[in-house]
């Protein structure tokens, strides 16, 4: 007798029940994903984080729109202050302005010049601000912004290698002079020792590599500073190189609205700068207004208080400059510079450059009633 067994169609045949069970546990979790997913949206968009995909969202978020009129405002204020001839629809500080020209006064045989500038508050104070002065080694800070300004471009790599040349040693400050011809230092290494310890080897260096005094002249025309070139390499003890306290300040100024640099290499710069080891100027001068002792390192003494300077000096016997951003404790800032030239390695210049910084304090405090 034959057997008969069961079709395939019958043992394998369909269970509703686990049909059921298979959609069940499916819309289950496609429900919790789906439930999460949109709680996190919905917290993002409360807390205006609002995030998608790549493919779904514009080139500029609201938070960068924002940023991004911010910082075109601050540029147009800028801009509106540093170019203008007049200054009569600013707010000036009379009692800082006078106040300068009174401690200026005490020494005829010394030309002074210096100049503050409130970034949020659109005030200013001046003395002879445009004075055509030595600029010994305060321009470097506009060489800094030159070279960061090609990085952007693609003109020059942050780690290119600069070789040493014969051309470009420079005596004084810095220790690149005494390397042997023909080593190579990336470019950030030569950045900044030309401000860390003002190194002009490195300066002649890095003006080379931007292509030279007069493209660097031309440079410096077109971020509008009108006081600012170089006639020679550094140090130029004769005081051939010129700038003022406006073109000081606007340079450091310009760079802070954002407008000249990108937000990666203003970072560098501001760290850069950070580096100077020279701070008995115009941090030192301010810290003495503030009431802070005068040993010990002014900078440190000045971050506890709430403050920061970013700051680049200069000194050839015959001048004395400084000029820096100042981050105050409210987080608004300023910019200030000063330049004064007299008889050579006579202590009244730097001691005129501390003294009209410290007169800056009582507006630069954010705290009058403050004991610290």
């Amino acid at each position: 007798m034959t057997n008969i067994r069961p079709s395939n169609k019958t043992t394998k045949k369909t269970n509703p029940l686990r049909i059921f069970l298979h959609l069940l546990i499916a819309g289950i979790g496609l429900g919790v994903l789906t439930g999460t997913t949109l709680k996190i949206f919905a917290m993002r968009r409360l807390q205006g984080k609002e995030i998608l995909p790549n493919i779904f969202t514009s080139k500029e978020s609201g938070l960068n729109k924002a940023q991004t009129q911010n910082r075109k405002s601050t540029s147009t204020l800028t801009k509106k202050f540093f170019l203008k001839k007049s200054l009569s629809n600013q707010k000036e500080i009379s009692e800082l302005s006078n106040r300068w020209e009174i401690l200026a006064a005490k020494h005829r045989d010394l030309e002074a010049s210096a100049f503050l500038y409130l970034l949020d508050d659109d005030q200013y104070a001046e003395l002879a601000p445009n004075r055509l002065l030595p600029a010994a080694s305060s321009i470097k800070t506009a060489i800094l912004v030159v070279a960061l300004q090609m990085v952007d471009a693609g003109q020059l790599r942050w780690d290119e290698k600069l070789k040493l040349n014969e051309e470009v040693i420079g005596s004084g400050a810095g220790w690149m002079a005494y390397q042997p011809i023909g080593k190579t230092f990336p470019t950030h290494e030569v950045a900044i020792e030309m401000i860390r310890i003002s190194d002009n080897t490195a300066t002649n260096l890095l003006i080379q590599r931007i292509g030279g005094i007069q493209i660097l002249n031309e440079q410096f025309k077109a971020l509008g500073l009108t006081s600012t070139s170089i006639k020679n390499w550094l140090p130029d003890l004769k005081g051939t190189n010129t700038t003022s306290t406006k073109d000081l300040t606007r340079i450091i100024a310009i760079v802070d609205s954002g407008n000249v640099l990108s937000n990666r290499s203003r970072d560098l710069f501001r760290e850069v700068m950070s580096t100077s080891t020279s701070n008995r100027l115009l941090p030192g001068g301010l810290l003495k207004g503030l009431g802070g002792a005068s040993q010990g390192d002014p900078d440190y003494r000045l971050l506890i208080k709430g403050y920061r300077i970013y700051n680049k000096t200069g000194d050839i016997g015959i001048a004395y400059s400084d000029a820096g951003l100042i981050e105050l404790p409210n987080t608004k800032r300023a910019v200030a510079g000063f330049i004064v030239k007299g008889p050579f390695n006579d202590p009244r210049s730097p001691e005129l450059i501390r003294a009209m910084a410290a007169a800056m304090a009582p507006v630069l405090r954010a705290n009058p009633s403050s004991t610290n």
